[in-house]
């Protein structure tokens, strides 16, 4: 190839990078290499950046106000074009090239003087974190919107009691607004995750350059305030390669995956017919292909499958890093790939799992008649404490009546009054008042506990909780 053809090639294909190649690269590798799919959606992040980079030049006194003003209103052009739907075309081999590329149909030549001091390896790691900001807002406001019915739906089930379960036994009675509840606070602390991420996110690696700093005065506090950041990598090596905040992005969709699945869960096991606590809408359930009469809650076992995947993305990410040498290396052009499915699956799931949620009945006759009297058995034991018994005694009196029950067949509250004055000498008539679901709820008055007023402050607590947001 002569090289006036090789100078013709280049530009058709518009790389940042060649001068030192004789020839074009393999088509086998372009396939491989190029980014442009999966980082397309970078685009206002990066064209943001852009802005700022080119401000920053002209402080440092390497474009004039001029160039900076026309480097400008091409990338708005660019924008408008974007915002159009204008879409890469084969030789785009990511975002970055992409955008030059329109950027100098817009303005012309002044458009290389952009790229000056800067290298995609602190541009794409700017763009992410930006992205990522700009993420985790969304989740944040995707978790309060479930939050806010499972609040709804806590309001309706205060004085409802249903059973509590370890170990998937019947335990102990409970408000089923607190059982709901059960589930609130894992996705609050989930938003707290997000907040931390967003947090560790606000850090700018702009003017790191490839790997040792950019070679011109630009101001990285400027560029900071610009772009939102909330402080400067200390480091250029490091800052080029840091992809923790993707890591900790990905730790919290994981985490908020598995508290779904677990929600999902139990929701899927109430609304079975053996448990009938739950009755299922229309518009998040499916029917069954061969039998009329499936009502299936696909909603929530998709998002107790989806749980997985956030897990496999974690894992997939942090084997990635492990093995890796300091600074830029090309393996962590997947780092999107994984971060970006993660953060689009939940927002997917997020909504269709609140929606499954608001638009469940639950059935607290069938919650209450799954409560026994053999439940209140720790209340026994209570009962007996409170007449001077030490607990320990009380628990083997009352395992003993228990024992009593399961050889005839019965509960609790069908022993004669014989059977318990045989079991410990402490018990007397109002025995069988101890036997009571909901004096055994509201005996749970303590701070986080199941009674009436502790649920009612809880649900207070829940709210006001939704009133903090990441930014």
């Amino acid at each position: 190839m002569t090289t006036t053809a090789f100078v013709d090639a280049a530009a058709k294909s518009h790389k940042l990078w060649g001068g030192r190649f004789k020839g074009g690269t393999a088509p086998q590798f372009d396939a491989l290499n190029n980014s442009i799919r999966v980082d397309f959606r970078l685009w206002p992040f990066d064209v943001e950046l852009s802005k700022a980079w080119a401000m920053a030049l002209y402080g440092a006194g390497v474009l004039t106000i001029a160039e900076c003003k026309e480097i400008e209103r091409g990338l708005d052009a660019v924008t408008r074009r974007l915002d159009a739907g204008a879409e890469p075309i084969a030789s785009d081999e990511d975002v970055h090239t992409f955008i030059d590329r329109l950027l100098h149909e817009e303005i012309g030549d002044v458009a290389s003087k952009l790229h000056t001091g800067r290298s995609r390896n602190d541009q794409v790691a700017t763009a992410t974190r930006m992205w990522a900001m700009d993420a985790t807002g969304q989740l944040d406001s995707a978790v309060r919107q479930l939050q806010q019915v499972m609040i709804d739906q806590a309001h309706g089930l205060e004085t409802a009691l249903m059973p509590s379960y370890t170990h998937l036994q019947r335990a102990i009675p409970v408000s089923a607004a607190h059982w709901l509840l059960a589930h609130f606070w894992p996705l609050e602390r989930d938003r707290a995750r997000l907040r931390y991420a967003a947090k560790a996110a606000a850090v700018l690696p702009l003017g790191s350059g490839a790997v040792a700093g950019c070679a011109y005065p630009i101001s990285r506090t400027l560029l900071q305030g610009a772009l939102g950041f909330d402080g400067v990598t200390p480091n250029s090596i490091d800052a080029v390669s840091d992809r923790d905040f993707v890591a900790e992005l990905l730790f919290c969709t994981a985490l908020l995956g598995t508290h779904l699945s677990r929600l999902a869960e139990d929701l899927i096991l109430y609304g079975s017919s053996e448990f009938g606590f739950v009755q299922f809408g229309e518009r998040f359930t499916s029917g069954s292909s061969m039998m009329p009469q499936k009502r299936n809650p696909d909603a929530l076992e998709l998002a107790r499958g989806s749980a997985a995947r956030m897990l496999g993305h974690l894992t997939t990410l942090l084997a990635t890093l492990k093995g890796l040498p300091s600074s830029y290396n090309k393996d962590l052009q997947d780092d999107k790939r994984v971060v970006f499915d993660a953060v689009d699956t939940l927002l997917l799931v997020l909504p269709a799992v609140a929606g499954a949620l608001a638009e469940s009945t639950f059935r607290t006759e069938r919650m209450r008649a799954a409560l026994s009297t053999t439940m209140m058995a720790t209340d026994l034991a209570d009962y007996l404490v409170r007449k001077g018994a030490t607990f320990r005694e009380a628990h083997g009196a009352v395992g003993r009546l228990v024992r009593a029950c399961e050889e005839r067949g019965t509960e609790l509250h069908t022993l004669p009054f014989a059977d318990f004055a045989a079991a410990h000498p402490a018990f007397e008539d109002d025995v069988f008042d101890a036997l009571s679901a909901y004096r055994s709820v509201e005996h749970r008055e303590v701070e986080g506990g199941t009674g009436p007023a502790a649920v009612r402050a809880q649900l207070e607590a829940a709210q006001r909780a939704l009133e903090v947001t990441i930014r």
